[in-house]
């Protein structure tokens, strides 16, 4: 005959929220021996985390959308890409504004994230033909800011 042990039921698996709540409560009020560490550390490494996936996220599609407006001939599409463009550049000046500790991670993805965007873009536009290296000047400011195209 087998035995089953109980199920571990904590505020943390029950209502994530109510979890939130709490351990800010705690926080606030110093309350360092009842707090939740091993699920508060996960949660702030997965923050981090979570940071980093979003900036490699918003710089392949910025990187796709150059190369789109760069190489690929289709005017009625310039608009929409450069709003893109413009989105995607936006909102990682806010992640770097909010994180400046993102800035080397961003230069340290950059090439991979440049492969990512190529790799889509030749998918979708396979009758055009697109630089296999990073083709214009990829410093932060200069990805951030500057028009490629004329």
């Amino acid at each position: 005959m087998s035995h089953k042990l109980p199920k571990i039921d904590t505020l943390y698996e029950r209502d994530f929220l109510a979890w939130c709540e709490d351990t800010a409560a705690k926080l606030k009020d110093k309350d360092i021996e009842n707090l939740d560490w091993e699920n508060l550390i996960e949660e702030i490494e997965t923050l981090g985390r979570s940071e980093r996936r979003e900036l490699n996220s918003r710089l392949t599609v910025l990187l796709t959308h150059i190369l789109k407006r760069m190489y690929v001939n289709s005017p009625e599409n310039f608009q929409g890409w450069e709003l893109t463009i413009r989105e995607q550049r936006r909102k990682i000046q806010e992640l770097l504004t909010d994180s400046p500790s993102l800035k080397p991670y961003l230069e340290e993805i950059l090439a991979k994230a440049y492969t990512n965007a190529l790799d889509d873009v030749k998918f979708e536009y396979q009758e055009t033909e697109f630089p296999s290296f990073l083709a214009f000047n990829t410093n932060t400011n200069s990805l951030l800011f500057e028009i490629y195209w004329k």
